[in-house]
């Protein structure tokens, strides 16, 4: 069998699980976190995407989170720091981040414009959505 074929090939027997969904990202109203950082969220159900705008000199403080992260620029640059390593990231750029490895980035003349996915959602980013309470409880019933 073909690499094609192998990637493209149906498993037997498996059951859709929703009927799937189209977005428009940067028509959703933006979250700002801080001054100057944007969050524009799409979530699924096991799986969060974020485009994150950053204008010039913002910093995005070190932190840390259950939920396994990978970052990678769209466009302009930002210095990134994961595990106490930083790296000038640009266009292309991707930055893998295990569960609760402190990582953290700021930008400095220019502007950034980053997507980060989160496996599960982001916890954190799910509260300030204020689809989840502090202590993880939804906030609509499922389904709403």
């Amino acid at each position: 069998m073909s690499k094609d074929a192998r990637y493209f090939a149906q498993q037997a027997g498996a059951q859709p699980q929703g009927s799937g969904s189209f977005f428009k990202w940067d028509a959703q109203d933006p979250i700002e976190i801080l001054p100057g950082l944007l969050f524009q969220p799409i979530l699924g159900e096991r799986l969060m995407a974020n485009f994150v705008s950053f204008e010039p000199n913002v910093v995005a403080p070190v932190h840390w989170h259950d939920e396994e992260q990978m970052s990678i620029v769209l466009e302009g640059e930002f210095e990134f720091e994961v595990g106490g390593e930083k790296q000038l990231c640009k266009r292309g750029d991707a930055v893998l981040i295990p569960p609760n490895v402190p990582h953290g980035a700021r930008t400095y003349d220019s502007t950034c414009l980053e997507l980060d996915i989160f496996n599960p959602p982001r916890h954190g980013l799910l509260e300030l959505m204020g689809l989840i309470g502090p202590d993880g409880e939804r906030l609509f019933p499922e389904g709403s």
